[in-house]
């Protein structure tokens, strides 16, 4: 780690084998037993101290929930706490990454590792703690104005500034996406159609669910009916994604699909769904869709920038945080029956 928090992605595999070795998972308890020796108390139920008012509203808080994992190999996490506190931009070349550990930060961390497996694009980032409001600081709403992550800077195009998890995933994939591994010609049909899911998701499922996990677990009053209105419509979308899901490996794309942007710009958002009280099994169509995303190394990768989810959908929860989830999902049951919620899709 270097100085103002900054770290630069090497482009050497051996940098990945040396910082994040590879751990089979053979079962649950295996999993458990190895991430209870490498995460900080924290990851296990230990709510570190957050304001939920600096908080992005559709940005899920990591507190409070299990460590993350996959069916893929498990990737060990960097420790956060060796950050300095970024004050500016620090590189002079290549991409500038601004990011946090949230499910819109994941976006971009997630490509930006797809594109430098598939065509050696480096990069740089920094992590921006949104707990500590430095997203608010006026270096960094010069890039954003509106004081949120992820943002990016490419210095080799005249230090242009992209604000927004869908614009940063239609900017990479456009300009370095040459051969459109991850993305779709301007004149074919699927860009269209990627287009409209990444907006599905940047305008419906990520507020909503981001919604559903502040009234569920950082509000200070427990409110009934904004808990039963926002869990049930994130049921309701992934309800939707679930149908598209079915006979599809992924989102857009010919025949079973392709992975694309359209799958990347959900994928920090379905990982995190427990936060709302849903269980992925509701949606098996979904859950077989991240677990075959998660078996990507550049997935992998990119969940780890700038530290891991504090969580897998798809990895059992235990001790205090199931007990704590476990609690939340009664309040949202007894608020649904309260207002009659009766699950419906789309």
């Amino acid at each position: 780690m270097s100085r103002s928090g900054v770290r630069s992605i090497a482009a050497s595999p051996s940098y990945h084998r040396h910082h994040f070795p590879k751990i089979a998972v053979k079962s649950t308890s295996h999993c458990a037993q190895y991430l209870s020796a490498h995460r900080s108390p924290e990851s296990f139920g230990q709510r570190p101290t957050i304001n939920p008012a600096v908080l992005d509203s559709d940005d899920l808080c990591r507190s409070g929930q299990t460590p993350s994992a996959s069916p893929a190999p498990i990737i060990s996490t960097p420790r956060r706490n060796n950050m300095a506190r970024p004050t500016g931009l620090i590189a002079s070349k290549g991409i500038e990454l601004l990011t946090w550990s949230t499910p819109n930060g994941y976006k971009a961390s997630i490509l930006l590792e797809e594109l430098k497996e598939a065509y050696g694009l480096q990069y740089t980032s920094q992590g921006i703690n949104i707990g500590q409001n430095i997203q608010k600081e006026p270096w960094f709403t010069a890039i954003n104005p509106n004081g949120r992550i992820p943002a990016i800077v490419d210095h080799d195009h005249g230090d242009l500034a992209v604000f927004e998890g869908n614009a940063i995933l239609s900017y990479l994939s456009r300009r370095y996406d040459t051969e459109r591994r991850f993305s779709f010609a301007p004149d074919d049909d699927d860009y269209t159609r990627a287009e409209s899911w990444i907006g599905w998701q940047h305008g419906g499922l990520g507020p909503m669910q981001g919604q559903a996990n502040h009234f569920v677990r950082f509000a200070k009053e427990k409110i009934a009916y904004g808990m039963q209105r926002y869990v049930g419509e994130t049921e309701r979308l992934y309800g939707i994604l679930d149908a598209r899901l079915k006979d599809r490996d992924f989102v857009v794309g010919p025949g079973r699909g392709k992975y694309s942007i359209a799958d990347i710009a959900l994928l920090g958002w379905v990982n995190a769904v427990r936060g709302t009280t849903i269980s992925i099994d509701q949606f098996p169509s979904v859950k077989a869709w991240l677990a075959r995303c998660w078996e990507r190394p550049a997935v992998q990768r990119g969940f780890q920038i700038p530290s891991a989810p504090a969580s897998s959908a798809l990895t059992p929860q235990v001790g205090e945080a199931a007990e704590q989830t476990k609690e939340l999902k009664q309040l949202v049951d007894e608020a649904k029956k309260q207002y009659g919620y009766v699950y419906s899709s789309p």
